[in-house]
C-alpha cells in the first residue's frame, strides 16, 4: 500500500489510507489469533462505532514543575493514585511528530509515532491528535479528538510514503500514575543525540522542569469526566497548577 512521494493527498484521502491500514492490522490480528470467523470481529467493530463506545476524545490539563520540586510531587501522587503498592510505571520513549500539509489555509494533519526504548519488543504506537477545543470558561479541560492504534516498526516508512514529513523528534522519560480512568504523567523531554541508531544516548534536557499532564480518553459526549479532573487537579496544588493551555496565545508571546 505504498504511494509515491510525488502524490498529493487531501486529508480525507489520507485518513482513508490510515483506516485501511487499521483494518489491515485487525485482519492480521485475526489471522494470528486463529479466529475462524473474521466477519464476527468486523461486525463487533462496526457495532462499537455505532454505539459510541470507542474512546476517541481526550480531556486534558497540563502544567509543569521544576526539577527541584518533582520528588515532592511524585510523593503526593503516590498517595493519591491507585497504584500505591506497586509504585508508578516508568517509561523511556522515543516520539516522532509527523505532519501532512494540505492546501492552505487548512491546518496540517498531525500524527505521532512512539516506541519504548526500554522494551525493545514492544509494539509501536500511532496516534492522531485533532485540533483542541478550549470551550467556554466553565469547561474545566481542553477537549480534542484522539485515536490510538498499535502498529509495527515500519509505520514511519509507511507514513513517509503517504506524504508525511517528520517535523521533530525527542526522547521522553518519566512516570505514569492511574486514578480510576484518569492518567497522570510526569515526564522530562530531551533533545535527540547525534547517534541516529542509538537515540537514547547523548541526550540533553530541553529545560529544568518536568511536564505534568492529566488526561482521560473517553467516548464523545462524556463531559462529566472533566469535572472529576478539575477536582483531582485541585488536590495537587500548590505543587503544580494544571490548567487549560491555549497554544494559539503562546505562539504570539
Amino acid at each position: 500500500m505504498y504511494i509515491k512521494h510525488s502524490t498529493k493527498f487531501q486529508v480525507g484521502e489520507f485518513l482513508t489510507h490510515i483506516t485501511l491500514y487499521y483494518l489491515h492490522c485487525i485482519i492480521r490480528f485475526a489471522e494470528m489469533s486463529n479466529m475462524t470467523n473474521l466477519g464476527t470481529a468486523m461486525d463487533s467493530l462496526s457495532t462499537a462505532l455505532k454505539s459510541n463506545i470507542i474512546p476517541n476524545q481526550e480531556y486534558l490539563l497540563q502544567g509543569s514543575v521544576l526539577d527541584v520540586a518533582v520528588e515532592v510531587l511524585l510523593h503526593r501522587l503516590r498517595g493519591l493514585c491507585d497504584n500505591v503498592d506497586s509504585g508508578p510505571e516508568s517509561f523511556n520513549d522515543h516520539e516522532l511528530c509527523l505532519s501532512l500539509r494540505g492546501p492552505p489555509p487548512g491546518a496540517p494533519l498531525v500524527l505521532r509515532v512512539r516506541r519504548a526504548l526500554d522494551v525493545p519488543d514492544a509494539v509501536w504506537q500511532l496516534r492522531y491528535v485533532g485540533q483542541y477545543e478550549l470551550g467556554d470558561k466553565n469547561r474545566p479541560t481542553i477537549v480534542r479528538s484522539s485515536l490510538d492504534m498499535a502498529c509495527s516498526s515500519t509505520i514511519v516508512d509507511f507514513l513517509t510514503e503517504l506524504g508525511c514529513r517528520i517535523d521533530y523528534e525527542y526522547i521522553v522519560r518519566g512516570y505514569m500514575f492511574r486514578k480510576g480512568r484518569m492518567k497522570v504523567t510526569v515526564s522530562k523531554i530531551f533533545k535527540m543525540g547525534n547517534i541516529s541508531n542509538k537515540p537514547s544516548e547523548g541526550v540533553e534536557p530541553i529545560s529544568q522542569s518536568y511536564l505534568v499532564e492529566l488526561s482521560v480518553l473517553a467516548p464523545s459526549g462524556q463531559d462529566a469526566i472533566a469535572e472529576d479532573m478539575r477536582i483531582f487537579a485541585e488536590q495537587l496544588r500548590p505543587l503544580v497548577q494544571l490548567e487549560k493551555i491555549d497554544y494559539k496565545r503562546l505562539t504570539h508571546v
